[in-house]
């Protein structure tokens, strides 16, 4: 008998606890395994041998994983080092655990794959499951997280849009996450039903921001719509590389920025005299699980399964990587990944799904990411005006 470890790491998203769900059920199928331990803290509960063993929780309370937000034994982004591996080692065999799986994104996978190192001389198989709302995980196609960032984004993005319709007098601002990667920004263009239907603008990190450029697209739609929604992200970058609000606070570890989305209201505001102003849902998305893709659901259960399976077969040092059959209908099955082609690897959009003028998304990406959200952004009512309506400040 064996036991199981299962670890969270990095910031969270709507269905972490769903693949926690599946990694659970998966290993109470096996008899082989004895207690089925959660990291209270991610690695730093791992460090100071913090766990809770699932076998001995009501399945009531397991069962409402499903569609709980966040992560319901935590996380935490602890510095890790060779003599914390060494330790994580040393606790391992001390509680008899030979399966670890850890939960996370590309830093979590990182650490996945130094330990997996460190423990496979001493027959301990540790496993990777994905998880990140940006989807920058390299070589699956996606990951679990994703397809409900999106969906929120998407529909957030829709509400807001039937506001700035219903009053027409400013320009909305809507900062998505992801620092180094557009695919939640990407996703907003869902939100889209009809021509000149919101976001009138995308702006990706991938694509280098120019100032002057960006005001006179701004000005061409207000004066043509009225109220415009430009989705910006959090990371954009000018032609030099250089984030375009400047750095507000630094630790050794992480340098925080300033809203872009303030930002650019403000310079729609001092520039061009429009009303603007800001939104950044920020956190609200990605614990959304009112707003949960129900495909992404159903993908982080089963990517916890497959990690469980991958363990107990004698797999080590891999990461289970999803990949994509059919769009329609929607379909794909689930691979083993080495963790050494994911670790600390940035997937960015790819050009085919950059429109050409750099402020949109093509249609290749509108068919890759429409299956994830799991449904149709809901119709609204509107009634064309046909009178003119103030504009300026």
């Amino acid at each position: 008998m064996s036991n199981m470890l299962i670890v969270h790491g990095g910031g969270p998203t709507v269905v972490i606890n769903a693949s926690l769900y599946g990694a659970i059920m998966e290993a109470k199928k096996n008899e082989e395994i004895e207690a089925i331990y959660g990291a209270l803290g991610g690695t730093a509960g791992f460090l100071n041998e913090d766990f809770v063993d699932f076998n001995k929780e009501p399945q009531e309370k397991i069962e409402l994983l499903k569609t709980t937000p966040a992560t319901a034994i935590g996380t935490s982004r602890t510095p890790l080092y060779e003599k914390e591996y060494n330790q994580m080692v040393d606790i391992l065999k001390k509680h008899d655990i030979k399966y670890v799986l850890f939960n996370g994104g590309n830093g979590t996978m990182d650490a996945c794959g130094n330990l997996a190192k460190a423990a496979k001389e001493h027959d301990i198989c540790v496993m990777g499951i994905p998880k990140t709302i940006d989807n920058d995980l390299a070589v699956t196609d996606h990951s679990p997280g994703f397809g409900s960032m999106a969906k929120y984004i998407a529909t957030a993005v829709s509400e807001v849009a039937q506001d700035v319709r219903a009053m027409p007098i400013h320009v909305s601002i809507v900062e998505a996450m992801g620092r180094n990667v557009g695919w939640i920004t990407a996703a907003s263009a869902l939100a889209r039903k009809n021509k000149d239907d919101a976001p009138h603008m995308i702006l990706l990190p991938e694509v280098p921001f120019k100032e002057e450029e960006f005001l006179t697209k701004v000005e061409e739609l207000y004066n043509r719509l009225g109220g415009v929604v430009v989705v910006a992200s959090e990371g954009l970058k000018d032609e030099k590389g250089k984030p375009i609000v400047p750095p507000i606070f630094k630790t050794e570890r992480a340098t925080y920025f300033g809203d872009v989305g303030s930002y650019l209201a403000e310079l729609v505001i001092k520039k061009l005299g429009i009303k603007a102003r800001s939104e950044k849902p920020g956190i609200v998305g990605r614990a959304s699980a009112t707003l949960q893709s129900s495909v992404d659901r159903v993908e982080a259960i089963e990517a916890g399964r497959e990690a469980v399976r991958a363990a107990l077969a004698g797999n080590t040092g891999m990461m289970v990587g999803i990949d994509r059959v059919s769009n329609e209908p929607y379909e794909c099955e689930y691979t083993l990944i080495s963790i050494e082609k994911v670790m600390m690897d940035e997937k960015v959009m790819p050009k085919e799904f950059i429109h050409e003028n750099g402020i949109d998304v093509t249609d290749s990406f509108i068919r890759y990411c429409k299956p994830l959200i799991g449904g149709d952004i809901p119709d609204y009512a509107y009634f064309e005006r046909n009178k003119e309506v103030s504009k300026k400040i």
